[in-house]
């Protein structure tokens, strides 16, 4: 990464500079693999009126990163938001940068914000709405905590659980990939409300964390019988089920919803790799139980930014709730960092360090 020196010439000194970027290579067929990923080497550009120069500091991994990979120009049903990618394009992602040089009214040299930066360790910016970029405000803790879980991740977390599930004490939640980003959240959330919560989770390392994390229960779905296991672990129904995979554990936890119960669909990582799209046949279980099946959309939900990561950052503080932070080094790691998303080598939320002196 080449630094721009602090000097007169600044302006000539980075058109010489470079910028370094991952970009598509292929379309991911099934979990995305090292040849679906290609490294770039470009010029970072003039910085021109009411724009700024960002540094990246570190960059988050979400599986929905494979998606936006999928989502090229020739795509048959678009992602809503989301600009498709052409091969080559530099994957879209959000992170935290620092102001190297600002020439907008409302940014200053060495401000932090974190936002949608994008595959590369430089980009200039007009800081539109579209990229969502947010102050970073909690300078005393890691800025690897605003990559996810004071970011994007614990938006999810926090508003889903308190604004979609209706929690109350006492209840049963079921929470999958509870050694997700999102699902070790929503574990330490739910037992501060006094809810009794059952934690789905794959290995006995993941489940042993979460476990350690306070659920009253753990569930291994690579060595246990799913169904069976919520039939014992939840013998009076499931109140909330939680759901971060989707697919055959998504049906499990239908067959075994309490009356009035609620499901939240939040994510489906079991099924993003899938060559057909998977059906889910038991539905219908909602209506014996007259129960509630609600979706969740993150960017909904921007107007509680502010509210979560206040609430978020003074349980860190105060020792109520531990971030599992999955941190790999470098920016060469980027393409390792989201293949191990789907080998279910992260614990807590993956992020990679791209700025190494900071």
């Amino acid at each position: 990464m080449t630094r721009l020196p602090d000097m007169p010439d600044r302006k000539e000194a980075r058109k010489q500079a470079s910028k370094q970027a991952w970009g598509v290579a292929a379309r991911p067929n099934g979990p995305p693999k090292p040849t679906d990923f290609v490294f770039k080497d470009e010029p970072i550009g003039d910085v021109g009126e009411g724009e700024v120069l960002l540094e990246t500091l570190y960059l988050g991994i979400a599986p929905v990163m494979r998606m936006y990979m999928m989502n090229g120009p020739e795509c048959p049903m678009p992602m809503a938001g989301e600009p498709p990618l052409a091969m080559g394009d530099t994957i879209h992602g959000r992170g935290v940068a620092r102001v190297l040089e600002s020439r907008h009214p409302d940014y200053a040299v060495g401000d932090v914000v974190q936002g949608q930066l994008g595959w590369q360790t430089h980009k200039i910016s007009k800081m539109t709405a579209r990229e969502r970029f947010l102050r970073v405000t909690e300078h005393d803790l890691s800025y690897a905590l605003a990559v996810r879980i004071l970011s994007m991740t614990g938006l999810t977390a926090y508003s889903a659980y308190k604004y979609r599930c209706d929690p109350k004490a006492g209840e049963t939640l079921v929470v999958s990939g509870a050694a997700g980003g999102v699902g070790h959240l929503i574990v330490q959330l739910a037992k501060a409300d006094g809810l009794r919560v059952v934690g789905i989770a794959g290995g006995p390392d993941k489940c042993a964390i979460v476990s350690d994390l306070g659920a009253d229960a753990v569930i291994d779905y690579k060595a246990e019988d799913v169904a069976a296991r919520i039939s014992e672990t939840c013998p009076d129904g499931i109140d909330i089920y939680f759901d971060n995979v989707g697919g055959e554990i998504l049906m499990a936890c239908l067959d075994n919803l309490a009356m009035s119960g609620r499901v939240l669909l939040c994510g489906s990582i079991s099924e993003y790799g899938r060559a057909e799209p998977f059906g889910l046949t038991n539905y219908t279980r909602l209506r014996r139980a007259e129960a509630d099946m609600r979706g969740y959309f993150v960017y909904n939900h921007l107007h509680r930014f502010d509210e979560t990561v206040s609430a978020l950052a003074g349980m860190i503080r105060a020792g109520t709730l531990k971030p599992l932070v999955d941190e790999l080094v470098g920016f060469d790691k980027m393409p390792e960092a989201l293949i191990g998303v789907y080998d279910g080598t992260n614990v807590g939320t993956r992020c990679v360090k791209v700025k190494l002196d900071d």
